[in-house]
């Protein structure tokens, strides 16, 4: 059974959503960003072991509810909220984040408040409430920012701030570092509070809302006719290889897996390193399109990325376009960095069940009819679009150019 009503606390906006609870349940488990792909997944893996779960975001959930499960609209900036949300919680999964990909990247003032700000909101929360048990969820760049790396691992150091090319990843490098100092922290009641956080690979899966509409949205457009750096490794993370992790991860803060987990971070993914390019040809194909034969160097498409990125600054208030690509998103496919996985199998006992597999996604925008369509006027209208503005903003830059005479 479902209901829908209105907060009773006064902390919230919006609606409360709920699901009767088994009479079996014996923990409250709870997810921020549960709205999202990942957190909705991860809650319903965590309802199916039996857990009551409680899922917080902005925004209302992406699939339905199971049984034992209940949403809560909730900013992670409105500390009173957080607080008052995890009371009564055993233990808490962070996934909510703002800044990984596409327009969102070029608002630090948003990134900041949400990824530094609320990750402290949610520690002090745990403090006050006597949890005794968080999960940050964290990513390869915090030791990452465009190098080379070939199976790294948790003994890298952190990348320095300074050098992080995105506000994200040196937001979420500073709250991990926050979640982390953290562990063995006292809360009120006199319990004590453990920690550790997992560092994800690029997640995938049916239904993923961030990184692959953008793809089928530029198939459809007409604008994804080149790759680069083909010889290039990453890794990929399956979204039940994520939730997985998330599950042990948990269980490696508890007294009978005698803390094992706490104050550690641990890289998790497929475990498959593959081509980014080649790693997406399936779904490319799938969907009926061909495979870009046109390679480019990447310094050339770095350049443009950082073109883009001060274009969207300057003409965003007009024109807030959806950038083609970012500086970040270009070294993430362009530049080899994968990493082991052997401590989070060592400590946690975590193997992942699927691997480098877009089988699903491909049947996903199948039956959605994503498939390849003659070339409508939007592709046309984008590219006559962003063209006419780089043109604008070359002219810029070439009047600030001395005339030689």
């Amino acid at each position: 059974m479902v209901k829908k009503d209105a907060n009773t606390d006064g902390s919230q906006k919006g609606t409360r959503i709920k699901v009767s609870d088994p009479k079996d349940q014996q923990e409250v488990h709870l997810v921020t960003g549960g709205g999202g792909f990942a957190g909705s997944w991860l809650g319903r893996r965590l309802a199916d072991q039996g857990h009551l779960v409680r899922l917080i975001d902005v925004c209302a959930p992406v699939s339905a509810l199971k049984e034992g499960m209940e949403f809560n609209q909730c900013d992670l900036t409105d500390r009173d909220a957080v607080v008052k949300l995890l009371r009564g919680v055993d233990c808490v999964y962070h996934l909510a984040s703002y800044g990984m990909s596409g327009r969102e990247q070029l608002n630090r003032k948003r990134i900041e408040a949400v990824n530094v700000g609320g990750t402290k909101n949610v520690i002090q929360g745990c403090l006050e409430n006597d949890v005794t048990r968080l999960v940050y969820t964290s990513t390869y760049n915090t030791v990452f920012g465009g190098q080379k790396i070939e199976n790294g691992d948790e003994s890298l150091p952190y990348l320095p701030l300074d050098k992080h090319p995105d506000h994200y990843s040196r937001t979420k490098s500073i709250a991990e570092q926050t979640v982390l100092a953290a562990d063995g922290s006292p809360t009120k009641g006199g319990k004590i509070l453990h920690t550790c956080t997992v560092r994800l690979a690029a997640v995938y899966g049916p239904g993923e809302t961030r990184h692959i509409p953008r793809i089928v949205g530029n198939l459809e457009a007409g604008l994804l006719a080149v790759t680069y750096e083909r010889a290039s490794l990453q890794d990929f993370l399956h979204v039940e290889n994520l939730a997985l992790a998330h599950e042990l991860a948990g269980q490696g803060l508890t007294e009978e897996k005698k803390y094992i987990a706490a104050g550690q971070a641990y890289f998790i993914s497929d475990d498959k390193p593959i081509n980014t390019f080649t790693f997406f040809q399936p779904l490319i194909e799938g969907l009926g399109y061909t495979m870009p034969r046109l390679q480019i160097p990447l310094a050339l498409v770095y350049f443009v990325a950082y073109l883009i990125e001060w274009l969207h600054f300057l003409v965003s208030p007009i024109y807030n376009f959806q950038p083609l690509l970012t500086r970040t998103e270009v070294y993430k496919v362009g530049v080899t960095h994968y990493f082991s996985i052997k401590k989070a199998q060592c400590d946690l006992g975590y193997t992942p069940m699927i691997q480098n597999d877009m089988s699903e996604v491909v049947q996903f925008y199948l039956k959605t009819g994503r498939v390849k369509r003659a070339r409508t006027s939007t592709g046309l209208f984008y590219w006559i679009m962003n063209i006419l503005i780089m043109l604008m903003f070359g002219s810029l830059i070439m009047s600030f150019i001395p005339i030689v005479k």
